[in-house]
């Protein structure tokens, strides 16, 4: 009985899960890999990365779950990811800010248990969504995987946490 009960628990308090995958249109993701970030003695956010076939491929639809321990402002989130974009090589200071521009639309404020989803689609760009309602669409296909480059590119800032969610080393 106490084994159903730690499942179900589970199962309730998953961030993301099948029905949520579900009603974001993506039932074919599976989990692939989580990790937590953490800057000096404060949890910032869990991440969890989705994927097609349980192999990352930035060609292939994924989807990138953060949820956020702490509040924060939808302007800091949208000019950290500008700082990230820019450390991995981006120079281009009118496309940097255009780009700020557009996530700034897109972020709102988090409070700690928020979750934000992004699902990459190589296609058609990324969708956004706060606990399951839709936020924002990014239709520049360079910014939407310069975007989720921040966590998944060779370049990242935070190696060990790439590692995690690609399921290296594991």
């Amino acid at each position: 009985m106490r084994c159903i009960w730690l499942m179900f628990f589970c199962l309730m308090t998953s961030p993301l899960n099948a029905s949520s995958l579900d009603r974001l249109g993506h039932s074919d993701l599976v989990l692939l890999g989580e990790s937590r970030l953490s800057v000096l003695f404060w949890d910032i956010y869990d991440a969890r990365l989705y994927v097609t076939d349980g192999i990352y491929d930035p060609n292939k639809p994924f989807a990138l779950a953060l949820s956020y321990l702490r509040p924060f402002s939808g302007s800091d989130i949208a000019e950290r990811s500008i700082e990230e974009i820019r450390n991995q090589g981006s120079d281009d200071e009118s496309l940097l800010g255009s780009w700020e521009s557009q996530l700034k639309a897109i972020f709102p404020d988090v409070v700690e248990r928020d979750q934000i989803v992004g699902i990459s689609d190589p296609l058609e760009g990324a969708r956004f969504f706060l606990n399951d309602s839709f936020i924002g669409t990014i239709t520049d296909l360079n910014l939407s995987r310069r975007f989720f480059d921040i966590w998944l590119s060779e370049k990242t800032s935070e190696p060990e946490m790439r590692k995690s969610l690609l399921g290296v080393g594991q």
